[in-house]
């Protein structure tokens, strides 16, 4: 037991001068000026002597001369248990910071990490491509399904949900996602937003629940309408009302991306010009492309500004039921199924137009990849077409939207060469 204190009281503690007064039990008051009073516990640990303050003796948070002994006396306990109380407050006070901050990270979103990791990393990558494509894949892929959700609680379920139904039809596409992910998982950790191991690291994790991505089987194209049906689908999809038919039918007359036209901005139109300039941020092949913009596809373009409520030029021109959000696959995908056609893909029109093209128009086939536009395989025949073959390229696309405006049963087609043979 420490000896009784008897060195102060009250009164002395309020008249003390500058000094060091004990009163027992390692307790001490230090006063520096009239107004500067301190309680000090001292303490031997290892040989040493050690300092713990146990707050102000004098203003508004003083500590009486009654609880300072106590305070004391607490430590002196600790001192004869053979504990430091200066180590046992700085790991308790630790502690707290570390509760502290875990209880904040709860309120940072992925969406917000996100930000920050982009922020942080975004200078350092030069090509403007990757910087896009990095947007684009959390923009589609990844905020949708956890970007409200803390930081901290994003788990491998969360990145399963993610990756896995990729993994199977867009194994590319679904490892980019997953690393992408994980790159920002481990930005949350170094920031102490969360801690643990990252659900989305591959090696010894997700490498045992998905099959290796050389593992899986190649991809069958999109199911693509035959050309000849074209003009019997469009008559069908034109009676329908709503965006999703409206940029479906834009989607086919300009033989677009999904993504492509469904991010389309007011301010890549030309309508003047009959000009849709796509930004090389929103292209497949990370190029700009200029696409001809038919009577027809204007006159969608038209519709759609008279149901324009956002003047800005960033605003879509086809945009979601949320605000500032662009249309779904799965919304293309349902005005398919409604014309009639339950089979066929968003994409696949493309595959229809590049058929069409091929066995109803005699246009060059680099003519049609232009149109399209797809990288040419052979790269000296690509070093030598630097031009986008425009002119040429709009008369292909009125044609197109003409062959689209005529419904045709597949039973009136005669083939030419079977009509020369008779």
């Amino acid at each position: 037991m420490p000896r009784q204190a008897t060195g102060l009281t009250a009164a002395k503690v309020s008249k003390a001068r500058p000094g060091r007064y004990g009163d027992g039990a390692g307790l001490y008051l230090l006063v520096r000026s009239a107004t500067a009073k301190y309680w000090l516990f001292r303490y031997v640990r290892s040989g040493k002597m050690r300092e713990a303050g146990l707050g102000p003796a004098r203003g508004p948070a003083a500590v009486s001369l009654a609880d300072a002994r106590k305070k004391a006396r607490r430590l002196h306990d600790m001192v004869r248990e053979g504990l430091d109380p200066l180590d046992e407050r700085e790991a308790e006070t630790a502690k707290q910071k570390a509760a502290a901050a875990l209880e904040a990270s709860k309120s940072i979103t992925f969406r917000d990490v996100a930000e920050r990791y982009l922020d942080a990393h975004e200078s350092s990558w030069r090509n403007p491509k990757h910087r896009q494509q990095w947007r684009n894949t959390l923009r589609d892929y990844v905020l949708p399904a956890i970007g409200d959700m803390p930081a901290a609680s994003v788990g491998t379920g969360e990145v399963m949900q993610i990756v896995e139904p990729l993994w199977k039809v867009k194994p590319e596409t679904a490892s980019r996602v997953r690393g992408r992910i994980e790159s920002i998982l481990d930005y949350a950790k170094a920031r102490d937003w969360r801690d643990g191991e990252n659900p989305a690291r591959w090696r010894g994790h997700l490498d045992h629940l998905l099959p290796a991505r050389s593992k899986v089987r190649r991809v069958e194209h999109h199911a693509a309408l035959p050309w000849r049906e074209i003009g019997a689908f469009m008559a069908a999809l034109h009676g329908q009302t709503g965006v999703s038919a409206r940029t479906l039918e834009f989607a086919v007359l300009t033989a677009g991306r999904s993504g492509e036209v469904r991010g389309a901005t007011w301010a890549e139109m030309d309508l003047r010009e009959g000009t849709w300039t796509i930004p090389y941020g929103r292209t497949k092949a990370g190029r700009g492309h200029r696409v001809p913009l038919t009577n027809p596809a204007l006159a969608i373009l038209e519709k759609m500004a008279e149901l324009r409520t956002d003047g800005r030029p960033s605003a879509l021109v086809f945009p979601g039921g949320r605000s500032g959000r662009p249309l779904s696959d799965v919304a293309l995908a349902k005005a398919i199924r409604a014309a009639g056609w339950a089979d066929a893909t968003t994409h696949g029109f493309r595959s229809s137009f590049r058929d069409w093209c091929a066995e109803a128009t005699n246009y060059p086939r680099e003519l049609a990849e232009k149109a399209l536009p797809h990288t040419l395989s052979d790269k000296v025949e690509a070093a030598y077409q630097r031009g986008d073959m425009f002119d040429k390229r709009r008369r292909l696309m009125c044609e197109w939207a003409e062959f689209c405006a005529r419904p045709i049963v597949a039973a009136e087609v005669v083939p030419i060469r079977a009509e020369i043979g008779a």
